[in-house]
């Protein structure tokens, strides 16, 4: 499902207490959304680009390939104006090629809002589980060494465990069930996952679900009562 997303509502970058990734905003009713939903990076086209890094071709390059996803979505795009024709596909092989070459694209390679770019292609590539796989391993010691997002990484492992049928670790994707938000998937560890949250900054399952409750409630209304995104 493609959704266009309110970037500006909830948890654009770290607002609201929800605490998205930076430049990554869910749309109203999702927190890094379920199975095929998608997500909003509010500050990537126009963002100012990370100068010093090692390889400002692939910074700009994947800053190219976020900005087209998001163009994609309607992010930008003038109301009643039609939207690009969907390129996950070839995103998600050309991450495959940048991965074979670079491992992670780390802050070092080509800066934060471009990292950030690899990682909107992987969390959106819901129909190439082993990419998302890929993206998860990689991603984890480019975390430990300071060189990549924990919250994105938070995401995406969430986002791989929906998409294989497991739990969740953080309980970032969502879903609304009869007008109500709730994981799309069970949690791990209902007890801890707060603290989970918390380490990373993200506020509690229940506040969020506070935010997202009208939303949810609207889209029954609506009768998309579907998986937000």
């Amino acid at each position: 499902m493609r959704r266009a997303l309110a970037p500006a509502l909830l948890l654009a970058a770290t607002a609201c207490g929800g605490g998205a990734p930076a430049a990554y905003a869910p749309s109203p009713g999702s927190e890094g959304p379920a199975v095929a939903p998608r997500a909003s990076a509010t500050a990537s086209p126009a963002a100012p680009r990370d100068l010093d890094v090692a390889d400002p071709a692939l910074r700009d390059e994947l800053l190219a390939m976020l900005a087209a996803d998001q163009a994609e979505l309607g992010v930008g795009v003038p109301d009643g104006a039609r939207l690009p024709y969907p390129q996950d596909t070839s995103r998600e092989r050309r991450l495959g090629a940048v991965l074979d070459a670079h491992g992670w694209p780390t802050v070092d390679l080509v800066g934060a809002q471009a990292a950030t770019g690899a990682w909107v292609v992987a969390q959106h590539a819901d129909d190439d589980l082993a990419l998302q796989q890929r993206a998860v391993a990689l991603m984890r010691p480019a975390v430990a060494a300071g060189q990549a997002d924990p919250v994105e990484l938070a995401y995406l492992e969430d986002r791989v465990a929906v998409n294989t049928g497991q739990p969740q670790v953080h309980g970032t994707q969502v879903r609304c069930r009869g007008g109500v938000p709730s994981p799309a998937t069970p949690l791990a560890d209902t007890a801890g996952v707060d603290d989970r949250r918390a380490a990373l900054g993200l506020a509690p399952l229940a506040a969020y679900y506070g935010e997202l409750a009208p939303s949810c409630a609207q889209e029954a209304l609506d009768g998309a009562d579907v998986t937000p995104g």
